[in-house]
């Protein structure tokens, strides 16, 4: 896994053959719409390899002594034909390839995103946020190009390339043989600069990356970096960051200002050559003319062939970034013969668990503890003895290294995981909120709720006292994170989400933390009520909030140290009995 992981940092090499297979499996369903692309692209470059015949032969008779006016006519109107269909065969091309290539890219975006779903949340510490937005968005993008042309106009430049040539030394063998050193030299500059500027595109990929995951993380963190004026030196982070990008982009640009200018300069000789030559061996103006303007069309392809394998190349480098990240497999997985579980009574048991989030850096060693199906039990104990990990392990966020747990007698391994967590409501001490209303965020935006029934939800945990207040009510638009309204107010609004979902199981990390006294007492009433929906597992700090939870489990560096209801523990005089203590003399 730690291998896995690292090539997402990474980004390891993949051969350029196992890319173009991986990228073909993507283009197998779309096969009939690239194949009547491409036999457009075959009647397109017949017609345009055609074209310049009758540029030479309208030539000649337009230099001949006596001039057949209809036939030049004939010709002329002929020429204009092939043309116009040429452009008809382009624009069909173009549509059937653009419609197919968004297709693909689309049904690529929806496997990237629901790859990242299914991560754990141990992968999701080790992948940087602005580098998973980069590959779902910006790579996919830059793919688009190849589906909806790359592949064609490669294919269309070398078989232009071939048919031009063709025809070139059917006008006159020795003229193309003659042209052959510098359609070599054009080739042989062409190779060279591709490849310095795909090492440069490769760099310019990682660079971006590395700054969309700078900026994500800096803005997410703004409020810190005010707090304690670190502005200049996140400012000349940034500049480094931003001094890389523009480094590897001016290197493209000055490549490409020099390879540019090179082609267009043998071009322009190669022209001046070609007059030369035609002379020489005695050809005719029409077929002067001919070899003139196939030499276009030999430069054109090649110029662009260039263009393309630059193109090509950056998509290769999008392409390697995103299935580096689909070849990291989820630690998290349905297992094999996985149920569904419709109801849970909720009972909970801990059979020796030992659990660690690095190695043998045990966080939980050898716990066992049984809950009955209804009960309140707070989990209690310093930071770091492996509370909140028991919450996440329930709900299979992490697996065990070693021992079982099991829900209503089944190893949760053998539950499907949407089962298992749809069974089970999770309220946390950092809400989240999405931007939308106050109705979308209880709901999730799941359309099979009414009104009715999210103001029902909300007003069993007691959310209505405040949502009453709001000039929209349920229709209350959130911004971003919830921050127009008060951290009690998004923990009102996480228990009421909870509820609607009608949970078997409810989890609460430190949800009462930070709140201030008049909304405590809101989430007190709402908790009371909540008891009664099924089995409640709660971490707190504060012990006055869990003092009549049914039972209480003691945790000290991973280890399970003490078990009972309040009262029991204070009479042990034990390591409770000092935290209730140390927490009342301070009070």
């Amino acid at each position: 896994m730690e291998e896995e992981l690292e090539t997402l940092k990474g980004d390891k090499k993949i051969p350029l053959k196992e890319l173009l297979k991986r990228i073909l499996k993507y283009i197998a369903p779309e096969r009939v719409s690239f194949i009547s692309a491409l036999l457009l692209v075959a009647f397109n470059v017949f017609l345009d390899t055609l074209s310049p015949l009758f540029t030479s032969k309208i030539t000649d008779e337009l230099v001949s002594d006596n001039i057949r006016l209809n036939f030049v006519i004939r010709l002329a109107v002929l020429s204009f034909v092939i043309v116009l269909i040429n452009q008809i065969f382009l624009y069909l091309e173009s549509k059937i390839l653009q419609n197919c290539g968004q297709r693909i890219i689309y049904r690529m975006r929806n496997e990237v995103f629901e790859h990242i779903e299914n991560l754990s949340l141990n992968q999701f510490a080790q992948m940087p946020v602005g580098s998973l937005v980069t590959r779902v968005t910006s790579y996919t993008a830059s793919m688009s190009e190849l589906f909806t042309g790359v592949f064609v106009r490669i294919l269309r430049d070398i078989t232009t390339l071939f048919g031009v040539y063709i025809v070139m030394v059917y006008i006159s063998p020795s003229l193309s043989f003659s042209m052959l050193s510098i359609i070599a030299l054009v080739f042989g500059i062409s190779l060279f600069f591709s490849k310095r500027i795909s090492n440069y595109f490769r760099k310019d990929r990682a660079a971006l990356s590395d700054l969309n995951s700078f900026l994500s993380e800096n803005i997410a963190g703004m409020k810190i970096t005010q707090i304690y004026n670190q502005e200049e030196r996140k400012d000349n982070e940034f500049k480094k960051k931003n001094d890389e990008c523009l480094n590897n982009r001016l290197s493209i640009v000055r490549n490409n200002g020099i390879f540019r200018p090179l082609i267009s300069f043998i071009y322009t000789s190669s022209i001046a050559l070609c007059f030369a030559l035609g002379i020489k061996y005695q050809l005719s103006a029409g077929e002067i003319v001919a070899f003139y303007l196939y030499l276009s069309r030999f430069f054109h392809p090649i110029q662009n062939l260039a263009d393309q394998l630059n193109t090509f190349q950056k998509a290769m480098t999008a392409s390697e970034r995103i299935f580096n990240l689909l070849d990291v497999k989820a630690d998290v997985l349905d297992r094999e013969g996985a149920i569904e579980v419709d109801n849970l009574k909720g009972r909970i048991e801990f059979k020796n668990v030992w659990f660690a989030y690095e190695k043998e850096n045990w966080i939980l060693k050898d716990v066992s503890f049984v809950i009955e199906p209804k009960q309140t039990v707070a989990f209690v104990g310093a930071t770091g003895a492996g509370k909140t990990t028991i919450l996440q392990l329930i709900v299979r966020n992490y697996e065990v290294q070693k021992g079982e747990i099991l829900i209503d007698g089944i190893n949760i391994n053998n539950i499907k995981i949407d089962s298992l967590r749809k069974a089970i409501g999770q309220m946390l001490q950092d809400v989240f909120l999405f931007s939308g209303t106050i109705a979308s965020n209880v709901s999730l935006h799941d359309e099979s709720y009414t009104k009715e029934e999210i103001m029902e939800a909300c007003r069993y945990v007691n959310a209505d006292s405040f949502i009453n207040k709001l000039p929209k009510g349920l229709d209350e638009e959130i911004i971003e994170k919830g921050e127009n309204l008060s951290q009690g107010q998004r923990q009102l609004l996480s228990f009421a989400r909870t509820v609607i979902h009608k949970p078997q199981i409810l989890i609460l990390d430190e949800a009462t933390a930070n709140i201030d006294t008049e909304t405590e007492v809101l989430i007190q009433k709402s908790l009371e009520k909540m008891k009664n929906i099924g089995t409640m597992l709660v971490v707190a700090h504060r012990l006055s909030t869990i003092q009549h939870a049914d039972k209480i489990i003691v945790l000290q560096n991973g280890e399970l140290i003490e078990e009972g209801n309040h009262q029991e523990l204070l009479k042990n005089r034990s390591y409770y009995y000092k935290l209730y203590q140390l927490q009342f003399e301070n009070n």
